[in-house]
């Protein structure tokens, strides 16, 4: 029988486990594993929300080839507000069986029949299979920036392990660490970066609050003339995305006297070996909101507020070109980015001149899955 794809129902839950059972027996990565219900645990569909996850599947006769989830959002695109996917969990059995290396396409063909303006975000570099496939089908793209500070030298030098590679480096990284040199390299050439391009203004306070309210929306009108592509970031939104009773996200309100100038959503990510940070306490600016103008202070505020809480290091994703050079005035470094951007000719050509547009168009973690694993 020819495969067809289909939205995920409670019937299929069986067949989804022999198909994680068999990616993990091919030698899939272990993140190649979609969920065993069909009802999202991230951002369910309910009565009235405009953000929410839809999952499907290909099928050959009941048996799972493969997977797809798409979130819908809402985007101002050109100063319209539209409804975008994000398309994202795409797996195919053709990752272990080559019998089944169509399937990406079908896949991807499918998810733009039923949402033709769709996006894909981060991905882990241009070496997989998903970007590849990508340009291949000339999708317009680009490389969001990555940043990151760096709080707590010493434990940075001794347990980066994404930099602790081969012997020579774990010894000059070590060297660097007990001797005291590589604190102080580390912190002047920050503290110069801060000084140089100072950020951080007089009168600016920030506060952490409990939910976004009123003053939240009254931002985003403010902001929203000021990117060419922004999801909406208005206070219903943001409280699905970041909802209150959710202890992970520290919600961060920066204000100059009254006016609020932006917020920012932080977080922080702590596991045990993990193949790039080690035990490392990280913290990530998941998402923030301000007029290109007040990215400055908002970023200094925010990497301050994060280093008081007594993390060893600081990461941030910013598309936007000012966001970026905000990081870089509160001293942050640009390093080696995975995290790409890729639309369809349909929604590119909204946003044209595109080498142009993508400078001022604003992702960060959250308008991907980042939020997923602060579930």
């Amino acid at each position: 029988m020819p495969i067809v794809v289909r939205p995920y129902s409670e019937e299929h839950v069986p067949a989804v486990r022999d198909f994680n059972r068999r990616l993990r027996a091919g030698g899939a990565p272990r993140e190649f594993s979609f969920p065993e219900s069909p009802v999202p645990r991230w951002l369910p569909r309910g009565e009235g929300r405009k953000v929410y996850n839809e999952f499907f599947l290909a099928l050959e006769d009941g048996v799972v080839r493969g997977t797809y989830a798409v979130k819908t959002q809402e985007f101002s695109v050109a100063g319209e507000v539209r409804s975008i996917g994000f398309y994202h969990h795409p797996y195919s059995e053709g990752i272990v069986d080559r019998a089944y290396s169509a399937v990406g396409v079908l896949l991807l063909r499918d998810a733009l029949r039923r949402q033709p303006e769709l996006f894909a975000l981060g991905m882990g570099g241009y070496d997989r299979p998903l970007p590849q496939m990508l340009m291949a089908m000339k999708w317009a793209h680009f490389l969001v920036p990555f940043y990151f500070q760096v709080i707590h030298p010493g434990r940075f030098l001794r347990r980066m392990q994404g930099l602790r590679t081969t012997a020579f480096r774990r010894w000059m990284m070590d060297l660097g660490a007990f001797s005291g040199a590589g604190w102080l390299g580390i912190h002047a050439a920050q503290a110069w970066r801060r000084l140089s391009r100072g950020s951080r203004r007089r009168g600016v306070c920030v506060e952490s609050v409990a939910s976004f309210g009123d003053w939240a929306d009254e931002l985003w009108r403010e902001c929203q003339p000021h990117y060419s592509m922004v999801a909406v970031r208005d206070a219903g939104t943001l409280n699905v995305l970041f909802p209150p009773q959710n202890a992970k996200f520290l919600r961060l309100r920066i204000r100059h006297g009254s006016r609020t100038m932006g917020w920012a959503v932080v977080a922080e990510r702590r596991e045990e070996n993990h193949p790039q940070y080690g035990d490392l306490r990280v913290g990530v600016i998941l998402d923030c909101l301000a007029r290109p103008e007040d990215a400055p202070p908002v970023m200094a505020e925010t990497a301050a507020a994060l280093a008081a809480r007594g993390v060893d290091l600081i990461t941030s994703n910013q598309s936007h070109a000012r966001w970026c050079r905000a990081l870089e005035q509160a001293g942050f470094f640009a390093g080696p980015s995975n995290f790409i951007f890729a639309a369809p000719k349909i929604l590119a050509d909204r946003l044209q001149p595109f080498d142009q547009k993508k400078l001022t168009m604003h992702f960060t973690r959250a308008d991907g899955d980042g939020l997923y694993q602060y579930l």
